[in-house]
């Protein structure tokens, strides 16, 4: 058991130095494939060891007294930006971050009818682009060779109380954050970028259910992780601010966020639906750019039998980037106003709402299963003032396909 954790542990980290992209702002629908086939929902209806994050209480799902999960996902979005700089009319430009690996490792064990605890790994979000083969402004270009790269990865130990169909769960968390922002604003500046810059910080994860009668009803709080990037955001920001050396915030959160889920098994069927409510105006760094808090709605079926199992789902959330014209912000009044948009839509589009999902399971025998899931990001455009008083405007679409292995004994 102990060479199984070592051995998904160092996998784990070896596919963490890849970059992720996200979908509710800069965060992940949802960590493990199950969940991710059922449109992320995971608060009232419980995945066994992918739970922890989701809803650590509801790791006692597990089928057995141990339970390892270790898979992947493949995520390929889609962002093209039409922007105009005043010079030379707009130009339109697709990101070429487009493809990434993002990693899922999950270990449940049971020690008695009343505890349970557990291990796991997983990219938990981030957000990107790169536009650094587009021409220079003075070339009539209108991206100033944007390359941004934000990554989230996440190791928590989930520990369960289990009694009367009640269970209470925490999960410490430990959180890996890197950030690097570079572009080149020639001829009204330069060069810029102060390299990657990265930090480890601490954080947690409570949550609870009940199940009577098939019902299962959860609730979860997942605290706002803060990390120190250095001078990252500082150095990026203030030489848009007409010289002066005003922002020095380089703190980014992983934000709070608190819900609560329900589901109904009859038989073979499961319906389970999801809220949650993503603290983005309380979170470093996501408060000075003008991010919104996002209610989240998650809808998930699923039939299942013993040998495998069909899912399917859909996810709602209103874009946490909007437009920020009129709402006074600090960067927008002593830099140029437009400043956040131009940056939240051609350096951190956080654009997202609509998710259509499909997943299922394949048990090959009693202890080995596969799980598979499909989630397609429909198209969302927007359209913002940009800091020369001209339009940008950003399309953004995603897919991408999760494959995940179980082992159960």
């Amino acid at each position: 058991m102990k060479r199984t954790i070592k051995l998904a542990v160092v996998a784990a980290l070896a596919l963490g130095a890849t970059s992720a992209f996200a979908t509710n702002g800069s965060a992940m629908i949802g960590m493990g494939a199950k969940t991710r086939g059922m449109g992320g929902v995971g608060i009232g209806v419980g995945h066994g060891a992918e739970s922890a994050l989701s809803n650590p209480a509801l790791i006692t799902t597990i089928k057995s007294d141990h339970e390892i999960s270790f898979g992947g996902t493949l995520f390929m979005p889609s962002v093209k930006t039409t922007n105009d700089m005043g010079v030379g009319g707009a130009t339109t430009e697709k990101s070429d971050a487009d493809f990434f690996v993002i990693p899922s490792v999950s270990v449940a064990n049971k020690v008695n009818d009343n505890f349970y605890w557990g291990v796991g790994m997983w990219g938990t979000g981030g957000l990107g682009v790169d536009y650094r083969d587009t021409p220079l402004m003075t070339a009539g270009g209108n991206h100033m060779k944007m390359v941004t790269s934000l990554q989230n990865m996440q190791f928590g130990l989930p520990l369960v109380y289990t009694v009367n169909n009640f269970a209470i769960g925490i999960t410490p968390i430990v959180q890996y954050t890197a950030l690097d922002i570079n572009y080149d604003s020639t001829p009204m500046g330069g060069p810029t970028g102060a390299g990657v810059a990265d930090d480890v910080s601490l954080g947690y994860n409570i949550g609870l259910s009940y199940e009577t009668d098939g019902i299962t009803v959860g609730a979860v709080y997942k605290s706002e992780i803060e990390s120190d990037i250095k001078d990252v955001l500082s150095n990026a920001i203030n030489p848009m601010l007409g010289g002066g050396n005003t922002y020095d915030n380089n703190k980014i959160s992983a934000p709070a966020e608190m819900g609560v889920g329900i589901s109904y098994k009859m038989s073979e069927h499961t319906i389970a639906f999801d809220y949650k409510r993503i603290l983005w105006e309380d979170a470093e760094t996501y408060k000075d750019f003008g991010w919104e808090d996002q209610n989240v709605y998650a809808v998930g079926y699923e039939y299942a039998t013993d040998g495998w199992a069909l899912r399917a789902g859909y996810q709602y959330a209103k874009s946490a980037v909007q437009d920020n014209t009129g709402k006074g912000l600090y960067l927008d009044t002593v830099g140029p106003a437009g400043l956040t948009n131009t940056f939240n839509l051609l350096g951190f589009p956080g654009t997202q709402e609509s998710h259509i999902t499909l997943g299922g399971t394949y048990a090959f025998n009693e202890t080995l299963s596969l799980d598979l899931a499909a989630v397609f990001g429909l198209e969302n455009k927007e359209t913002f003032g940009n800091f020369v008083g001209q339009d940008i405007e950003t399309k953004h679409s995603e897919q991408s396909y999760s494959v995940q292995l179980n082992y159960a004994f």
